[in-house]
């Protein structure tokens, strides 16, 4: 059993229903089945820790543990390295997720923005169980199980952009 806790650091989260954290969890759980029955991960007790924080709350964290100063989308910290395959330990460790960059990235993609934190989830999962995108290779193998993953959950091709942009413009 994976225990999900989600944190939800900033207001923005906040839903309509005011049930925050039992809809993250849900989503986040969706995302984590679909994550462990693709690599056919054994079932075990482990623990994911989700934040659901604002642009500054991430690039501050950003800057101090990446030296990049500037906001992104989404951050893991796995609490083990492990590599791909491998079973997690006890925690999981991480996921990191800033509300503004996800919504106007999934504007710009002109992606649902329940599509698209559907992915950063995913994504940040995936670094927590060992897979990255360093490299062209590690890049092709990762962005290949996120479509896998997310198709499962009925999500079309996360890299496939959609500009609202006229081309000719």
């Amino acid at each position: 059993m994976i225990t999900i806790d989600t944190l939800i650091e900033s207001s923005l989260w906040e839903t309509p229903s005011g049930n925050d954290n039992e809809a993250y969890e849900a989503l986040a759980r969706s995302c984590v089945d679909a994550v462990w029955k693709r690599l056919d991960l054994p079932q075990q007790e482990t623990e994911l820790s989700l934040v659901l924080t604002d642009d500054a709350s991430i690039r501050a964290i950003n800057a101090q543990w990446r030296n990049k100063d500037k906001a992104t989308n989404v951050l893991s910290f796995p609490a083990f390295d492990i590599a791909p395959g491998d079973a997690p330990g006890p925690m999981l460790g991480d996921i990191i997720i800033a509300r503004e960059t996800v919504e106007r990235e999934a504007i710009e993609e002109n992606k649902s923005f329940d599509q698209h934190l559907h992915h950063m989830i995913v994504h940040g999962l995936l670094h927590l169980l060992g897979y990255d995108h360093e490299d062209d290779e590690e890049a092709e193998e990762m962005e290949g199980l996120e479509r896998e993953i997310l198709h499962a959950l009925a999500i079309p091709d996360p890299y496939t952009v959609h500009s609202t942009d006229n081309e000719n413009d």
